[in-house]
């Protein structure tokens, strides 16, 4: 596939649609260097996940059966809020360890919102029956070309506003973000990290055993970076570009958001401050003069900070 061409249509596509997201460059966090990040936390939503959510949608013909997804939270608020904005119905899938937070977002959206026990891989099957029940279509939260197509739109508008960065730290979940990076950045002669929690390794444990394989998922990123296995469009490009994925635990995620938010006042949640956490912990060290940059992708934290 021409990821590139794929790319380019999706950001064409989407414009007007999407929040430009800023980029900032920072001393701090106990570095002896600078850190350059986008803060995608800020996009519709709070996610990332609206790229590809009106990447989908606007690049295919929803049927009078309208959407249906299945999320760990953050996507289901942006196939609700992408369904909004564009007048179609949605059914929304959600595993009860979304949170309170996820599933108020999702509700205020206006969504059909289903939650169902147990992880994400369970509101996948029920979204996967509904879809073969009603005829609706499918918004696959990572594992889909138009969804990674649209994910790589974060990093190809990162270039346009300058990234400066040699290296950039993603996080890891079921792959669609870092699967769409991956594919903008292939010819760029950067290096892309994936960084993902010890405890919900899919991409790890899929280069291990040489194929996407389930994985036990648990801890505090687990309703964002919680999928059971890594998307197969992710586990290709990772493996062509040998990414080699650093393991962080959930103590050094909890010390990067809470040092995103005392020391620029960025309130994300888990899943938004790993990518942070592997230069915090030294579970990556750059090389001397090597420059690094580091997605935020999420700010949707639990609870809710501000509940009405």
């Amino acid at each position: 596939m021409d990821w590139k061409s794929q790319i380019e249509t999706a950001a064409h596509r989407t414009e007007g649609y999407l929040v430009k997201t800023p980029v900032l460059k920072v001393t701090g966090f106990g570095l002896p260097y600078s850190v350059e990040m986008k803060l995608e936390q800020m996009q519709h939503t709070g996610s990332f996940k609206a790229r590809g959510a009106f990447n989908t949608m606007l690049g295919g013909s929803v049927p009078k059966a309208g959407l249906v997804a299945a999320s760990g939270g953050n996507h289901g608020a942006a196939v609700a809020f992408a369904a909004r904005a564009l007048g179609h119905r949605a059914r929304i899938f959600v595993p009860e360890i979304a949170g309170p937070s996820k599933i108020d977002l999702i509700r205020g959206m206006g969504a059909d919102l289903s939650v169902v026990p147990g992880e994400y891989a369970n509101a996948l099957q029920m979204a996967q029956e509904y879809e073969t029940a009603s005829g609706a279509m499918q918004i696959h939260a990572y594992d889909a070309p138009a969804t990674v197509a649209g994910q790589g739109t974060c990093v190809r508008e990162w270039e346009l506003q300058g990234l400066d960065g040699d290296t950039v730290l993603i996080a890891v979940g079921g792959g669609g973000l870092i699967a769409g990076s991956l594919a903008w950045l292939a010819d760029s002669g950067r290096k892309v990290v994936a960084v993902e929690p010890k405890t919900a390794s899919t991409l790890h444990a899929a280069l291990t055993a040489g194929r996407p394989v389930d994985v036990d998922v648990s801890g505090i990123a687990a309703n964002a970076l919680g999928a059971r296995r890594i998307g197969e469009i992710c586990f290709g490009l990772a493996t062509k570009q040998d990414v080699q994925p650093v393991l962080v635990s959930d103590q050094a995620i909890a010390t990067a958001q809470m040092a995103l938010w005392k020391e620029h006042r960025q309130l994300v949640e888990p899943a938004g401050a790993t990518a942070l956490a592997a230069l915090m912990s030294g579970a990556y060290r750059p090389a001397p003069g090597e420059k690094v940059a580091v997605l935020v992708c999420g700010a949707n934290i639990a609870p809710d900070p501000m509940p009405e």
